[in-house]
């Protein structure tokens, strides 16, 4: 008697495992979607910016999009030197799941120090910068 109540709890219990694991793989993903947005120095590491630029000189970094919105989406991306445009990109359209990156380069549009670059990213059809990150620069 003991061992066929312990069967059948046995049983019991892998159906439910099985169920979940059914359930896991069947349903979609929930929960916040999101995106990553990175600037990588020219060697591709987080280090070796551009800094110190001499007037005309042209800068470039590596810019990533990782999409992990769990939907299709459409970025843009603004390079900006105050209210100056310096360089865009659009579309960058990476799949679900998936990663965008691309050498983008800047011509600095005035000399001065300590000068914000920055490089902003839309989402779909969006009128603000969805994420932004920036450089300081010195141009002479």
């Amino acid at each position: 008697m003991l061992n066929k109540s312990l069967s059948v709890l046995l049983i019991l219990i892998i159906l439910v495992v099985v169920g979940c694991i059914v359930w896991m793989v069947v349903m979609p993903e929930k929960g916040n979607g999101f995106t990553e947005f990175y600037i990588l120095g020219a060697n591709g590491k987080a280090e070796g910016y551009p800094k110190n630029l001499k007037e005309g000189d042209t800068a470039a970094v590596i810019v990533g999009v990782i999409n992990g919105e769990h939907a299709e989406v459409q970025y843009r991306l603004f390079v900006k030197t105050g209210d100056v445009i310096i360089n865009k990109i659009e579309p960058i359209t990476p799949a679900k799941g998936h990663k965008w990156e691309q050498r983008v380069s800047f011509i600095p549009t005035k000399t001065g120090d300590n000068q914000k670059v920055e490089f902003l990213l839309y989402k779909d059809a969006g009128t603000y910068p969805y994420l932004s990150l920036n450089l300081r620069i010195d141009v002479k």
